[in-house]
C-alpha cells in the first residue's frame, strides 16, 4: 500500500508528457494512475526517449475507466483532488493529505463536467493574467511537490 499521494492521469494523449510524469514520479516515490483510453501505446518511441530506464511498472496502476477508477477510490475512502485551470483554490493554500490521489486531465481537453461533478477538492496553480496553463508534466512536478513537503515526505 503507497502511503504518498498519487498522480493520476485522465486519458493521456501524450506520449511525451507520460513519460515525464512517470519519471517525475519514479524519481520521488509517488505512485502513477493511469486512467484509460490513452491516446497512445506505451511502447510509442516518443514514449520510450523521454522514460528512459525510469519505467517501473510497481509503480504504475491502470484504471481500463473513469467508473472502475472513481469505484476504485471510493471503495479505499481515497480523496480525489482535481487539477483544473477552472478552479479557484490555489494549490499553495490547500491542505493536501499522505495518501490523497491528485487527478490531472487530459493535455487536449481536461476532464469532462461529469468529473468535476464527481470531485469535491478543485485546485489550480495561479498564473499570470492572459495565460491559459502550463505544460502538464511540469504542473505535476510543482504540486506533486508541494503535496509530499506538506506532508514531510521530501
Amino acid at each position: 500500500m503507497n502511503l504518498g499521494p498519487k498522480i493520476a492521469l485522465y486519458e493521456p494523449d501524450i506520449p511525451q508528457n507520460t513519460a515525464a510524469i512517470i519519471r517525475t514520479c519514479t524519481c520521488l516515490g509517488a505512485m502513477i494512475e493511469i486512467i484509460e483510453p490513452c491516446g497512445f501505446i506505451f511502447n510509442d518511441k516518443r514514449f520510450r526517449r523521454v522514460v528512459l530506464d525510469y519505467l517501473d511498472k510497481k509503480m504504475i496502476k491502470f484504471y481500463p475507466n473513469k467508473e472502475v477508477f472513481f469505484k476504485f477510490k471510493k471503495k479505499e475512502n481515497e480523496r480525489i483532488i482535481l487539477m483544473t485551470t477552472k478552479a479557484s483554490v490555489s494549490y499553495s493554500s490547500f491542505n493536501f493529505k499522505m495518501n490523497d490521489t491528485i487527478l490531472f486531465g487530459r493535455e487536449s481537453s481536461g476532464v469532462p463536467k461529469k468529473i468535476h461533478n464527481l470531485v469535491d477538492n478543485r485546485i489550480k496553480i495561479p498564473l499570470r493574467s492572459g495565460k491559459r496553463s502550463l505544460n502538464l508534466a511540469s504542473s505535476v512536478a510543482i504540486v506533486l511537490a508541494e503535496s509530499m513537503r506538506q506532508n514531510k515526505i521530501i
